[in-house]
């Protein structure tokens, strides 16, 4: 196998990190102003209800999509370990199951798309008057399904060899033909939301191509041949074992923010719009405490196949403090400029820019907190213990906001989006206390059955 030259196995922990999230923070970033560029495009040229119905999806399409998003980190994760511990074959056999699995779980996305969009958006509430737009948007998106998991799946092994900069790369060039696209089809051709969602799916289609591209292209045991593609019986148990606790662990957190999401709808479009800027704009912070969970998942996985046990707390102290410092930073100055940022999105509604800064205030400043819970996630999960986070994560986050919809916020009192913003930093901040007393014994427990610690 290739010497592992990304820094996880060896040399100075703070300079290794930051060069592995560095092109992690640039992907997601550029996604999100990518993703930032369609609402732009459709909230300047098409009006606030057409950006309300593209921003009334977005839980939606997290509720359904993260299951299979968490089987790609399972698969990302049963590599990282076998890539640590120098296992070739466990590495190509991993690679080779993921492809196929990705193809499998996006014809399912697919199906689920065109044939359930609007009777689920009926179900979450969404305003009869952007009912038809967030329809048409949905069953567009899910046709894309496919390309959208090869990309997660690929980019998830690259990620767990320490390869961050394809996925950077792939993901740039398919971004910028999307702009492109967003702002011909939606200007030239007088088309509505259905231009943006048509322009997104082009995206995914190019940035799986590219990011397969760079699997097919690698000198080491996790390098892609179309020849060797099948599903190993042991590879895909093991990326399901992980993989499937992970994405039900997601979904759980996307089905409260469903019900928070029918809750925000009952209170108007405003409110929707308001909240769909702002969602839009703590995103860039979500993104960066994001690229931490990812190095403390793969660096505690690397490490945890190469026996170096005391590297790896060190890398998850170095990811909880940078989360800390950058995630508040950032916050504070998100939240500073924040009617400006919303306005970028909202040209025609002064109530929604009020309302997203309602949100700014109760949920960004605090997301430093989400980075934090992420982050011990992330170690517990490299461990392969995926069933522990996702019972935490279940009762800790999901538990709260369901049972703060159900009774606090059933309070007139508390019936105010004030209340129901705060459900978000409660619940992020007693799931960290959880998941850190949860990794302490996941690790005594590994002690337990591997006494060469």
């Amino acid at each position: 196998m290739k010497k592992n030259n990304t820094g996880m196995l060896e040399g100075p922990l703070f300079p290794s990190i930051i060069k592995y999230v560095v092109p992690l923070m640039l992907s997601s970033i550029l996604q999100i102003l990518f993703n930032a560029a369609d609402q732009v495009v459709v909230g300047r040229f098409c009006g606030s209800d057409a950006f309300a119905s593209v921003g009334a999806t977005s839980s939606l399409v997290n509720l359904i999509v993260n299951l299979f998003i968490g089987i790609s980190t399972g698969a990302g994760i049963v590599v990282a370990k076998a890539y640590g511990a120098r296992d070739d074959k466990t590495v190509h056999n991993a690679v080779h199951t993921a492809i196929p699995l990705a193809v499998i779980s996006g014809t399912i996305l697919t199906l689920i798309g065109l044939f359930f969009s609007k009777k689920l958006l009926v179900f979450m509430d969404t305003p009869a008057d952007i009912l038809p737009y967030s329809t048409k948007y949905l069953k567009i998106y899910f046709c894309g399904s496919i390309f959208s998991l090869l990309y997660n799946f690929a980019a998830a092994i690259l990620r767990a060899v320490g390869d961050t900069k394809s996925p950077f790369i792939s993901l740039s060039i398919a971004g910028i033909v999307n702009v492109v696209l967003n702002i011909v089809l939606v200007t030239l051709f007088n088309m509505d939301v259905d231009g943006v969602a048509i322009a997104t799916v082009i995206s995914h289609v190019i940035s799986s191509i590219l990011v397969i591209y760079s699997l097919c292209n690698r000198e080491d045991s996790a390098r892609l041949m179309f020849g060797k593609l099948k599903i190993y019986k042991d590879s895909v148990l093991n990326i399901l074992k992980i993989g499937i606790p992970s994405g039900l662990n997601s979904c759980m957190f996307s089905m409260s923010n469903v019900l928070i999401q029918s809750s925000i709808n009952s209170f108007g479009k405003a409110v929707v719009a308001g909240d769909s800027a702002a969602r839009s704009v703590e995103h860039f912070t979500y993104v960066v405490m994001n690229s931490f969970y990812q190095a403390s998942l793969n660096f505690t996985g690397q490490n945890l196949g190469a026996k170096q046990y005391k590297r790896l707390f060190k890398a998850v102290g170095v990811c909880l403090l940078s989360v800390m410092i950058i995630g508040l930073t950032m916050s504070v100055v998100i939240y500073t400029f924040g009617e400006s940022l919303l306005s970028i999105f909202i040209t025609d509604s002064p109530d929604a820019i009020r309302y997203g800064m309602i949100k700014l205030a109760f949920v960004g400043l605090p997301y430093f907190l989400c980075g934090m819970m992420e982050v011990s996630t992330g170690a517990i999960r490299g461990f392969g213990a995926a069933i522990v986070p996702m019972i935490i994560s279940v009762i800790g986050v999901c538990g709260i906001r369901i049972g703060w919809i159900l009774t606090i916020f059933k309070i007139p009192k508390f019936h105010t989006l004030e209340s129901l913003y705060f459900s978000y930093p409660v619940s992020w901040i007693l799931t960290f206390i959880a998941q850190m007393i949860a990794l302490y014994f996941v690790y005594k427990n590994y002690r337990k059955k591997n006494q060469d610690i």
